[in-house]
C-alpha cells in the first residue's frame, strides 16, 4: 500500500509539472577562447552534467528550470549518484530573484545517504539553518532558476524538484504559437525551428501571426 501511495504521489507531481509548464531545459556554455566540451543530457530519468576541463576554464553545464517565474522559494532538491559527485558546492541551484542571485550548493546542506548509496540534497530554510546557514535562503520574486555544474568532473542528478514540483524535460518540436511559450526559457525547447534567444522566438511568433492574419 505504501508503495502504491508513493507511485501515485510521483504521478501527481509529474502531472503538476506538465500543467504548470515547469520543465528542465539542458544547456552547455563555453566562454570565448575557452577549450572545453561540457555535456548536459537527460536520459532514463537522469540529468548527466560534465565538465571535462579544469575548474578555472570558463565553461559549464546545466539545465534551466522553466515555469517558475513569479514564484517565491520554498524548497529545492536533487539526488546525486553518490556524495563524491558534490565538489566545491557544485552542482548547485542558481535562484535569481528581484533581490539578488542566490546560490544553493550541494555542500551547503547535509545530504541524506540513501540505502542504494545515492545522496539526496534538500534545500529549505530548515535544512540550510541546520547546516549552519552557510548561504542565505532565497527571498523575493523569482525570475529564473538554473542547475549548474562549473567545476571539473561530472554529476548524475535524479529526482530534481523545485517548490515541490518534479522537474523533467518537455520536448517542444514547434513552431511556437504564442509569445508566452518563448518566455522563461521556453525558447530553448523548440527544435523546429531552433532559436538563439528569447527575442528571436518572440519575433518568429509575431511574424508568423501576421502571415496567418493576411492569408
Amino acid at each position: 500500500m505504501k508503495k502504491l501511495i508513493l507511485i501515485a504521489a510521483a504521478a501527481g507531481a509529474l502531472a503538476l509539472a506538465g500543467t504548470a509548464g515547469a520543465a528542465l531545459v539542458p544547456w552547455t556554455f563555453v566562454g570565448p577562447g575557452a577549450s572545453c566540451s561540457p555535456t548536459s543530457t537527460f536520459s532514463g530519468g537522469v540529468l548527466h552534467l560534465s565538465k571535462p576541463c579544469t575548474t578555472a576554464t570558463n565553461a559549464s553545464a546545466g539545465a534551466t528550470i522553466t515555469g517558475v517565474s513569479g514564484q517565491t522559494f520554498t524548497s529545492a532538491s536533487f539526488t546525486l549518484a553518490n556524495a563524491s559527485q558534490c565538489q566545491g558546492g557544485s552542482p548547485r541551484f542558481n535562484v535569481v530573484t528581484n533581490v539578488t542571485t542566490f546560490f544553493l550548493g550541494c555542500n551547503n546542506v547535509t545530504p541524506t545517504i540513501n540505502a542504494n548509496g545515492t545522496a539526496t540534497y534538500l534545500f529549505t530554510a530548515a535544512t540550510i539553518a541546520a547546516a549552519g546557514n552557510q548561504v542565505p535562503v532565497p527571498t523575493g520574486t523569482i525570475s529564473s532558476v538554473e542547475i549548474v555544474l562549473d567545476v571539473q568532473g561530472a554529476a548524475d542528478l535524479t529526482n530534481i524538484t523545485f517548490n515541490g514540483v518534479v522537474q523533467v524535460p518537455v520536448t517542444q518540436v514547434g513552431p511556437p504559437t504564442s509569445k508566452s511559450s518563448c518566455k522563461n526559457g521556453g525558447w530553448k525547447t523548440f527544435t523546429n525551428p531552433k532559436f538563439k534567444n528569447q527575442g528571436q522566438c518572440v519575433s518568429y511568433v509575431a511574424s508568423h501571426g501576421r502571415k496567418q492574419h493576411h492569408k
